[in-house]
């Protein structure tokens, strides 16, 4: 399968799309009156929203997703669910794996290659873990690798995707202390190495999504809501931090991506506004940031999301 641009760039927390061909989801999280199933999508054409009939099986938070070229998948989440629900691209049905993953797991986060989508890292049991699962998508069976993340970062990460490779950032320790650790793991061997920039803040509870040349990680909470995106280039790595952050400082949001454009959505921001339905939208081309004109369906926080790789 050639890597072109509408193949290229992964699935973070998020995933990638083909442009306009593609949608956006982001699911599950907490509104004020609770934990919610809902599931909007979002078409790349044009961004207009629209809400699934039918939403997750469970209300749930603090789940991870990621997506496969054909279905995307939501897993673990409040409770410590081993659970993994798949949505069917083409007709956005919905279907539990009968193999889930491998522990009772909230507050992981997921990424994907073309071939297989990784959960990592979260609370099991009352403390972190740094477990790994790797789903095959062939058959959506599930190994989990030996090599998992590297210590102390495990609780409310965030996971991107290039071809080659995926990366999990940020996130608590035990003393739930933020950090700014990057793990990549190269796909071809799931061989794990940490990169020697990490963020450029200590942060937990943000979003991260890739675009074709980069992957994007922002937001979060550490002493405070965070606003800062940063960019990593796949290339070599290098580390940027963008000029135009969140329109909004918050935490508990997630991220998803297009070829052509990365968006981050929901969250809690301390400042007064409290959970938020803001969706903002940062052009590849450029990096420059719009906020949508319409946002999720409803508030909520500590959400998923992930994106179809479209034809």
């Amino acid at each position: 399968m050639p890597l072109g641009a509408a193949k290229a760039a992964l699935f973070g927390a998020a995933g990638t799309s083909a442009g306009a061909a593609g949608q956006g989801y982001f699911g599950g999280g907490e509104t004020d009156g609770g934990n919610v199933t809902t599931i909007d999508r979002f078409l790349f054409a044009d961004d207009s929203r629209t809400t699934l009939g039918t939403g997750l099986e469970f209300a749930a938070y603090d789940q991870g997703a990621m997506a496969s070229p054909v279905a995307g998948y939501f897993g673990g989440g409040s409770g410590g669910a081993t659970r993994v629900e798949r949505f069917l691209f083409s007709d956005d049905s919905r279907t539990t794996l009968g193999t889930g993953l491998s522990a009772g797991t909230t507050r992981l986060a997921g990424m994907a290659s073309l071939v297989a989508g990784y959960f990592g890292g979260g609370t099991s049991g009352g403390g972190p873990v740094d477990t790994v699962d790797r789903f095959l998508f062939s058959n959506d069976s599930r190994t989990t690798l030996g090599t998992g993340l590297s210590t102390g970062h495990a609780i409310s990460l965030m996971g991107f995707a290039s071809t080659v490779a995926g990366y999990f950032a940020g996130g608590a320790n035990s003393s739930y202390v933020m950090q700014t650790t990057v793990d990549r793991f190269l796909f071809s061997n799931d061989s794990r190495t940490t990169l020697g920039t990490g963020l450029s803040a200590t942060t937990y509870r943000g979003g991260g999504c890739a675009s074709p040349i980069a992957g994007y990680v922002g937001g979060g909470y550490s002493g405070g809501d965070k606003d800062f995106i940063d960019r990593f280039l796949f290339a070599d790595d290098t580390r940027t931090t963008l000029d135009a952050g969140l329109s909004l400082a918050r935490r508990g949001i997630a991220a998803m991506a297009s070829t052509a454009a990365g968006y981050f959505g929901g969250g809690y921001a301390g400042s007064g506004e409290g959970i938020v339905t803001t969706v903002d939208r940062f052009l590849f081309s450029d990096d420059s940031r719009t906020t949508l004109g319409t946002g999720l369906s409803a508030g909520r926080r500590n959400l998923a999301a992930m994106a179809n790789l479209g034809a």
